[in-house]
């Protein structure tokens, strides 16, 4: 226990006095004080605890006659409120599973207990206390405290009124200082958590196995990006990081693992916005013998078990309300199209690449920016972001997709242009993206080929021919499902989150300016 505070101790800083430098240094002298007293402000073993959340449940018997519980109870967490009342002080201490308001009184506690309480803890700093569960006069279930303990010393001061930071580059920037003070930002990465391991029970019930993937590769594939690129020393190798989990993930289908998935982190050399963060969590899975409609089944089952398990069957995101309760709406790209623009989806396209001329045509004439540089797979993504996804607000897939932008799909029976996609979207924005994977190797050779005319005419974003994945469906390649969704665009619409730096724990940000 410690020692009796001296007269001389110095009085609780005052946040008004020096700023914080001026804070932090009488932290500091207090830190220095209390060693030089005896007591350790960091000590190396933390005495046994229950939860705050505990105090509720132990003093919900007390009546009339029972005033006090007569079991004791010890809590710990960080000191959030601390109100001297001369010689009485109430305080609250906060852990994961909530708060509870703590009494210290000076003629139970004596001097030097009360004394530590009083002069020598602030609001921030870390506290065990035990004893005893009471109402007080308004109600509120409290513990009155009969010993307590120092665990950690706060040197810098927390966010004030326990209001929540309202600066959001700071909110983003010192995620710690968010979490304590915020909430409703605990929340949501609480229910992250539960929606990740969602997803695993999900799939691992349906006797997938879940694998990891190389992040460093020798080139980049399985998606329409720009990787970032790095240098191995050691190998004296160019590298670049994945940019999705696609092509290896397909491999191990190939050598006899039926279901596979993987949970990881993609990067993407991409600009940052509210709804991209250039690196961020996807969810990829891949089935033998299934095709689009099946993955299409096992997207609805899996959105509709994540929002179970955190209690969102209803959501409001984007502005819509939504139901997620399956089955969702499906359209074909094509009707649509033609509902839209007025022309035919294929006049448009040219096998599996794209007629120029004519989506130049029709880009003018619906009003679609397209210069004569722009990509051609941009352009086409440029009409259906204005002219279609108004109808995607409740979740809707939306199938069948051009081979052109789609080179690792397979063929819609009866067409030279149009694959067995969809992308599952809801309040105008994507969810998913599945394909009936392509395991024709000639075909898959040429529709890489195509790519790499695209990203000769400027499209850096295309695919690139890689001759490795080409020879390994050449062992052989069942017919197979795949699909993948981005875990924080889940989290995002499960949350009803507007912003992707609100469901990323340390989203990328710009450099500071020097100060």
């Amino acid at each position: 226990m410690a020692e009796p505070v001296p007269a001389s101790a110095p009085a609780r800083p005052d946040p008004n006095d020096g700023g914080l430098d001026g804070i932090i240094a009488l932290k500091k002298a207090k830190v220095a004080e209390l060693r030089s007293r005896g007591v350790e402000p960091y000590p190396s073993r933390a005495p046994q605890r229950e939860d705050c959340a505990k105090v509720a449940a132990l003093g919900g018997g007390l009546n009339e006659q029972t005033t006090h519980t007569a079991e004791k109870i010890a809590i710990a967490g960080r000191l959030i409120e601390h109100r001297d009342m001369g010689k009485s002080i109430f305080g609250r201490l906060a852990d994961a599973s909530g708060n509870a308001q703590v009494y210290f009184k000076k003629d139970v506690l004596g001097e030097s207990v009360f004394g530590l309480v009083k002069r020598d803890a602030h609001v921030g700093d870390y506290l065990h206390v035990t004893g005893s569960v009471f109402r007080t006069k308004t109600g509120e279930l409290t513990v009155a405290v009969e010993t307590a303990t120092l665990l950690a010393k706060a040197l810098r001061p927390l966010p004030e009124k326990w209001h929540g930071l309202s600066d959001v580059d700071t909110r983003y920037r010192q995620r710690h200082l968010d979490l304590i003070s915020t909430p409703e930002s605990r929340d949501v990465f609480i229910k992250r958590a539960k929606i990740v391991s969602t997803i695993r029970r999900v799939l691992d019930a349906r006797g997938y196995v879940e694998v990891e993937t190389p992040v460093l590769l020798g080139q980049a594939g399985g998606a329409s990006a720009r990787p970032f690129a790095t240098h191995h020393n050691a190998l004296d190798q160019d590298m670049v990081m994945r940019i999705a989990t696609e092509l290896p993930l397909k491999k191990l289908v190939i050598g006899g693992l039926d279901r596979v998935y993987e949970i990881g982190r993609i990067f993407r050399n991409e600009g940052i916005d509210t709804r991209h963060n250039p690196e961020f969590t996807t969810t990829e899975l891949y089935e033998a013998y299934s095709d689009y409609e099946g993955m299409a089944t096992l997207f609805e089952t899996l959105l509709a078990e994540c929002a179970a398990a955190i209690g969102a069957a209803e959501v409001t995101w984007g502005g819509v309300k939504m139901n997620l309760k399956p089955p969702f709406q499906r359209l074909r790209l094509p009707d649509v199209w033609k509902e839209r623009t007025g022309e035919s989806i294929e006049s448009v396209l040219q096998g599996k690449g794209f007629h120029r001329e004519n989506l130049l045509k029709l880009a003018g004439k619906l009003g679609v920016h397209a210069g004569d540089k722009t990509p051609s797979a941009k352009i086409f993504d440029r009409i259906i972001e204005e002219k279609i996804e108004d109808l995607l607000q409740q979740p809707t897939f939306l199938l069948d997709y051009p081979a052109a932008i789609t080179p690792l799909a397979k063929l819609k029976p009866g067409s030279d242009c149009l694959v067995e996609r969809f992308e599952c979207f809801a309040a105008g924005r994507e969810l998913s993206n599945a394909y009936t994977e392509l395991n024709d190797p000639q075909d898959q050779r040429e529709r890489l080929a195509e790519q790499m005319k695209q990203r000769g005419e400027g499209d850096q974003e295309a695919d690139l021919l890689d001759e490795d994945f080409v020879q390994a469906m050449e062992s052989g390649m069942p017919p197979m499902g795949g699909m993948g969704f981005g875990v924080d665009r889940l989290v995002m619409l499960l949350t009803g989150r507007d912003s992707i730096r609100d469901v990323i724990l340390f989203p990328t940000l710009k450099r500071e300016a020097a100060k």
